[in-house]
């Protein structure tokens, strides 16, 4: 089986065999002039420019390697639209008023996106047949109920899955309880971020690739962004790096974990294969802490996907073989099929497994800390940042803008990462033996 440990060339994962062509990206040199500065090309960054550009502002756009090389051109494409909080959990953690848009935001996150591919005529594979939420165990069973109680008193359409019919609907045995969320579906995730970049191309927007920031500062009224290049002189800056964000803005690295998200594509699937594995489409997640995820790319391959740990050491602790040992423990039909690649990337999450929006300095703000719900929710925090940016006023945002608090203790809890998903590995083995 082939591995790919965090390549530094994006072509090498399996979303690069199909993605729509990369846009037409420039070389930065000498100094530039905006309104805007952008720094990160994956699905926030992109989306941001692209509705910043639109509005008619002008707009840089820096990506240290090349656009969608991160996490956007890496995740499982999976659009899967409710967090794992219930309304009333939001309304007690964020308040009424936040809560309140934030839930609305939600309730609308899916058919915003699909909207947004085909008003923008993106190429992404994309397809809506819906997201079953599977339970691993009782406990998590009790959990889902609550989420879909809570979610569809909000006006959700959450459908309840049990015993034989959770099968028919993913083609699993492994699972007795699930949810059904109409709205989920995913994407082919490269070459939607590659489908925002251009289009925010179209409205003027400047990108730059290989043009790794290393400093930030303030001169006068504006703010100077520098790389090896050449420098960007911008009115606003606008860090959506997620979890590959440095230290250009200080503590910003320490307020959420690099997980790593491990994946596997099989060789395309039978019809017959196809009848019995995630049927008309739909995609499948589960309640594991290390948690299982799959769906079909546009040849019938099956990705599936589960949290890791050190990518350099994906045999091992970055968690492959519990990955394989997982694919025929979800479909045990697919024993004999064949693997044909797996990669891995890292997905920002936060302590509270919410987004967090920042604005750490006037004329600086921040979006990042997706937490598993980055193909649905970047295009909510994009559209928040650029609301922002442009002067809007907070108390219209379905985010909080909060301030940087880093997590205490990140340096020590960071250097133990990579025993987290074996840890989870463990705990959520011993829900299913204790009944739990």
């Amino acid at each position: 089986m082939a591995k790919s440990p965090a390549p530094e060339n994006i072509d090498v994962i399996h979303w690069a065999r199909t993605a729509t062509p990369k846009p037409l990206a420039l070389r930065l040199e000498g100094q530039v002039s905006v309104d805007f500065v952008v720094i990160g090309g994956g699905l926030t960054g992109t989306r941001t420019a692209l509705g910043l550009a639109q509005s008619g502002a002008s707009v840089a756009l820096l990506e240290a390697k090349e656009i969608g090389w991160g996490a956007s051109g890496r995740s499982g494409g999976q659009c899967n639209p409710i967090w794992r909080a219930t309304p009333d959990d939001l309304a007690q953690r964020l308040g009424g008023g936040v809560a309140e848009r934030l839930v609305a935001t939600t309730l609308s996150c899916a058919d915003d996106l699909f909207d947004d591919i085909r008003n923008y005529e993106i190429e992404c594979d994309a397809q809506q047949n819906g997201w079953v939420q599977a339970a691993h165990c009782p406990s998590q069973a009790r959990s889902l109920r609550a989420l879909s109680e809570g979610w569809n008193a909000a006006g959700g359409q959450i459908e309840i899955l049990e015993d034989a019919e959770v099968a028919r609907r993913c083609g699993s045995e492994a699972y007795t309880f699930a949810l059904f969320h109409p709205k989920g579906g995913h994407v082919q995730p490269l070459s939607l971020t590659r489908g925002f970049a251009r289009t925010a191309q179209q409205f003027g927007a400047k990108l730059y690739e290989n043009a790794p920031v290393q400093s930030m500062e303030q001169v006068g009224d504006k703010w100077q962004v520098t790389t090896p290049t050449g420098s960007v002189l911008a009115g606003k800056v606008i860090l959506t790096t997620n979890a590959y964000t440095d230290d250009l803005q200080k503590g910003l690295r320490k307020t959420l974990y690099p997980m790593v998200s491990v994946a596997l594509v099989t060789e395309p699937l039978s019809d017959n294969l196809r009848k019995s594995v995630l049927p008309n489409g739909v995609t499948i997640s589960d309640s594991r802490r290390a948690i299982y995820f799959g769906r079909y790319d546009r040849d019938h391959r099956l990705i599936f996907g589960c949290v890791g740990s050190d990518p350099e050491k994906m045999e091992t602790l970055g968690g492959l073989k519990r990955l394989q040992r997982g694919l025929t423990t979800v479909f045990p039909q697919l024993g004999e099929t064949e693997i044909e690649t797996s990669w891995s990337g890292r997905i920002g999450v936060t302590p509270e497994m919410m987004p967090h929006l920042h604005e750490p300095q006037p004329g600086v703000l921040a979006g990042l800390g997706f937490s598993g719900r980055g193909i649905a929710m970047t295009s909510v925090m994009a559209r928040s940042l650029v609301h922002k940016a442009l002067g809007g006023r907070d108390d219209e945002l379905p985010f909080p803008v909060s301030p940087v608090k880093p997590i205490p203790f990140h340096g020590v809890t960071s250097k133990l990462l990579p025993l987290a998903a074996p840890a989870m590995t463990l705990r959520d083995g011993m829900d299913r033996i204790l009944g739990r």
